[in-house]
């Protein structure tokens, strides 16, 4: 699995209407992206398959749509993959519902889980989170950039870092050996111009 410099996690908590969620990640698109993770904490299942539905049908298959935690609906909504943390299903029971045609993320925080989840059949791994980060009610201790240094070292699966990552260090967090930087605050204010930084920046 290739994945592409930019990782962007849509957070409908971020966001009232469905349009105001819809309108956000066209401009993602617009800016180069074309892949997103839909993420939903808060909401109820009906909810979360509402607006995964409405992802699905405004953007066709032109994104590659990720959902985050939810197996189930992943497929309801017709989604290309599932992305996963260390308290939801653990990976080979997430594989057993999706099959092996859909994409499958998991993340870690450490070393143990970085080799325990290469040992799966997941598609990508993630790693953070990197910097201290404000998306997270309870985060995870900080990992760093000898953290993502470590993970590159364990697997040779694609690897996301994730957790405070901006504009500012992204470079640095790709240098340390992550395949992709996962943003959700940085992507907020005007969304189509920091999408295209980002990828700038990137490379």
């Amino acid at each position: 699995m290739r994945l592409p410099r930019l990782y962007p996690i849509v957070d409908a908590s971020l966001f009232g209407a469905i349009e105001e969620l819809l309108a956000f990640a066209e401009q993602l698109a617009a800016g180069g992206c074309r892949l997103l993770q839909y993420r939903n904490k808060n909401g109820t299942s009906r909810q979360m398959l509402q607006q995964a539905n409405a992802l699905r049908q405004r953007f066709g298959k032109t994104l590659t749509l990720i959902m985050n935690d939810r197996a189930d609906l992943c497929l309801a909504a017709e989604f290309d993959g599932v992305h996963v943390g260390q308290d939801d299903l653990a990976a080979e029971d997430v594989r057993k519902v999706i099959g092996n045609g859909l994409r499958l993320g998991v993340s870690t925080h450490n070393p143990e889980q970085v080799a325990a989840a290469d040992a799966t059949s997941a598609d990508y791994i993630a790693i953070g989170p990197v910097f201290s980060t404000s998306s997270k009610r309870r985060p995870d201790p900080v990992v760093g950039l000898e953290g993502v240094r470590r993970a590159r070292e364990l697997t040779g699966k694609p690897l996301v870092a994730i957790g405070g990552i901006s504009r500012l260090n992204c470079r640095s967090v790709a240098e340390a050996g992550a395949d992709a930087v996962a943003v959700i605050s940085g992507l907020l204010h005007d969304p189509r111009k920091s999408a295209e930084d980002f990828f700038r920046i990137l490379g």
